[in-house]
């Protein structure tokens, strides 16, 4: 696991980095945090000692993060994405872990590039735009949707709505957790990203 500053699509960013075979898992952080959140909770310890590649990136739609210039246009940082994600891995279809704006940007990440799976906490902006939910009914990978019952951003309908829309998704609520569900309950979190990881590799 290493620290880099690589630049993608003219943004200098921050990531945690671990190369290894297999599907990569992109971590995609909400807009109040930064690639470390996966550190401090411990993830990227358990990927890296699990042999599982991975890349924990600073996105510029963040407020607190180390990528410059900053800038919020979703489809930009959906190339960002892409192009970080096609260098490092070697153009290997990744498992995409979005949080709140990073769920959003995993949505539409999956709607335009090919995917193993996705993993989303509370995503922001499900259904804003009927161009990508429209493409919901062709996401056949496995998805896990988490939701914490004491959010008070994102409501529960919406999440439920969702997991139906999307034809091999799960949804998972994690009572008493908030918006941060991932954060409040990380041993729980842990444990879902391994199985969703799991079954991506089977499928």
């Amino acid at each position: 696991m290493q620290e880099k500053a690589p630049s993608f699509s003219g943004h200098k960013s921050k990531a945690i980095i671990h190369e290894a075979k297999g599907t990569p898992i992109v971590f995609l952080h909400g807009y109040s945090y930064d690639r470390t959140i996966w550190q401090k909770l411990g993830i990227t310890e358990l990927l890296t000692a699990k042999h599982v590649p991975f890349m924990a990136l600073d996105m510029p739609y963040g407020a607190k993060n180390e990528c410059y210039p900053k800038i919020h246009d979703p489809g930009i940082n959906v190339e960002i994405t892409h192009e970080a994600t096609e260098k490092t891995f070697n153009r290997r279809a990744p498992i995409i872990v979005g949080a709140s704006l990073g769920g959003y940007i995993a949505l539409r990440y999956a709607a335009k590039y090919p995917v193993k799976g996705l993993l989303l906490i509370a995503p922001a902006r499900a259904f804003e735009e009927d161009s990508l939910t429209s493409t919901y009914p062709k996401f056949n990978f496995p998805t896990r949707i988490i939701w914490g019952s004491e959010d008070n951003i994102i409501s529960g309908e919406e999440m439920r709505t969702l997991s139906d829309r999307l034809p091999n998704s799960k949804l998972f609520t994690y009572e008493g957790a908030g918006h941060s569900a991932y954060k409040e309950q990380p041993e729980r979190f842990k444990r879902d990203l391994l199985e969703l990881y799991a079954t991506a590799e089977l499928t």
